[in-house]
């Protein structure tokens, strides 16, 4: 019988952390074998989630966005702030930001430019730009987003049914349409997707301004569940998102991502904040403690990838 490959046990390993975080949550909490228990352990999950599809969509075209949690801060203050009384503004102003990021995407491109220095730019910008609008914690969510956020479906949490449409779309936009492939095309050889009649400039700028519908999603969603916002609402999405997506088995460069695995990858951290938590570790110690397990991780699909490699010499 062949034994699974690489790619294969890279996509497993994130199932099985969060399978194995979930059973030893439900051994230290039995009363989370519930659904109101899930409910609280995957409460914020979405964003999570979303702000994680975005993050991939940035590493498929091999750049990285250090202003993630900036952004969707900033797309929370605007929801909160303007959504419930000017809603045609709040649109507004989110449509001009998306604009932003798409430009954002064309000038790196078009450039040269290294993502990292100008997306850390970009959060000082985005974090202003929130602080302005709420100086203070402060705003309310719009009653049909709050509806949404807690709405109570059969069967399943919402946060886990949001979850598994999010990554069931994503995963049929990245992954099985010609868009999606043209991306993870830039990210594994730019050259040949440009001398194969497409505008690389075009595509890194159409998948920042994607990157960026999903990163206000993420804001909406947050509003949703806490009912306010602040400047400071999602400064951890950045680490967070990055995150996600590696321990959901994508890679850095090569355009090589998985949208399935980045929503599980981010499901596993979401859990493992409340594993943490279970276990009475200080919140100041949590992040550390999650670092360490995705370093774990990480350690698990090397020594993985290079079973798979001598397999392959042998």
């Amino acid at each position: 019988m062949k034994a699974p490959s690489a790619n294969t046990l890279r996509l497993l390993i994130p199932a099985v952390s969060l399978v194995a975080l979930l059973g030893a949550v439900f051994y230290l909490q039995p009363r989370a074998m519930s659904y109101t228990g899930l409910n609280l352990l995957f409460n914020l999950a979405v964003p999570i989630a979303l702000a994680t599809i975005a993050q991939m969509i940035i590493i498929a075209v091999n750049d990285l966005d250090l202003s993630m949690g900036p952004f969707v801060s900033f797309a929370a203050c605007v929801t909160a702030a303007f959504m419930p009384t000017q809603p045609v503004l709040a649109v507004l102003i989110l449509l001009g930001a998306i604009g932003v990021y798409a430009l954002i995407g064309f000038m790196i491109a078009y450039r040269d430019l290294p993502s990292i220095v100008v997306t850390l730019g970009m959060s000082f910008v985005w974090g202003g730009l929130a602080v302005i609008i709420l100086p203070a914690p402060g705003g309310q969510a719009p009653e049909w987003l709050r509806a949404v956020m807690t709405a109570k479906p059969p069967f399943m949490p919402m946060a886990i049914v949001a979850s598994i449409v999010i990554a069931v779309v994503a995963h049929l936009l990245i992954m099985r349409t010609t868009f999606g492939v043209v991306i993870r095309g830039v990210g594994g050889n730019a050259r040949s997707v440009a001398r194969a009649g497409w505008s690389v400039l075009r595509v890194k700028a159409s998948a920042y301004a994607l990157a960026g519908v999903f990163a206000v999603l993420s804001g909406m969603a947050l509003v949703g569940l806490t009912t306010s916002a602040d400047a400071n609402i999602a400064l951890r999405y950045t680490l967070l998102s990055i995150a996600g997506v590696i321990l959901g088995g994508g890679e850095f460069v090569g355009g090589r991502v998985s949208p399935i695995g980045a929503v599980v990858g981010a499901l596993t951290l979401t859990l493992a904040a409340s594993f943490l938590s279970f276990l009475r570790i200080s919140p100041d110690w949590q992040i550390g403690a999650q670092g360490a397990i995705l370093i774990v991780v990480l350690g698990l699909r090397l020594l993985f990838n290079r079973h798979d490699v001598r397999a392959g010499k042998e």
